[in-house]
């Protein structure tokens, strides 16, 4: 197998085991103790959903990284970003418990994916296609942060 694409693949994957590690114990704590909307999903499923994610994203990222194009660093670069915020979401809303900041911050996390999604599109549209559903998941998501913001303040 490539040792490229297993990379590309591994880098999100990772991010979502670190940023998952450092906020599982206040999950059954916290998180548990929080008044949620009616169409909270259960707890089990974030982590098959979120490794499918991180799996279409790393491919997606990997076909852009292969592709002979010249705006293929700052597709990547703003890939990079993106995936960075989405680390930090989960660092601030349940490590750091800031409901609010996570709500701010994953309308930027939505805004950078859907710019790395037409970033993408411009070199690679199977590439774009990929990320899809991670952004559709975190629309999801988004809204579930806000309703879980205005039911806890």
């Amino acid at each position: 197998m490539n040792i490229r694409l297993i990379v590309a693949i591994a880098l999100p994957l990772a991010v979502g085991f670190v940023s998952g590690y450092a906020t599982t114990a206040n999950i059954p704590t916290w998180y548990a103790g929080l008044e949620k909307p009616w169409f909270n999903p259960p707890n089990w499923l974030f982590g098959p959903v979120w490794t499918l994610l991180y799996i279409l994203m790393g491919y997606a990222s990997y076909l852009i990284f292969k592709a002979n194009h010249p705006k293929r660093k700052a597709a990547l670069v703003l890939y990079g970003v993106q995936l960075l915020f989405n680390f930090m979401w989960s660092i601030i809303f349940f490590h750091w418990k800031m409901i609010d900041v996570a709500m701010a911050e994953i309308t930027l996390l939505w805004v950078l994916i859907n710019l790395t999604i037409v970033a993408f599109a411009g070199i690679n549209k199977r590439a774009a296609y990929l990320l899809l559903p991670y952004v559709v998941w975190v629309s999801f998501a988004a809204i579930l942060n806000y309703y879980i913001l205005v039911l806890n303040t």
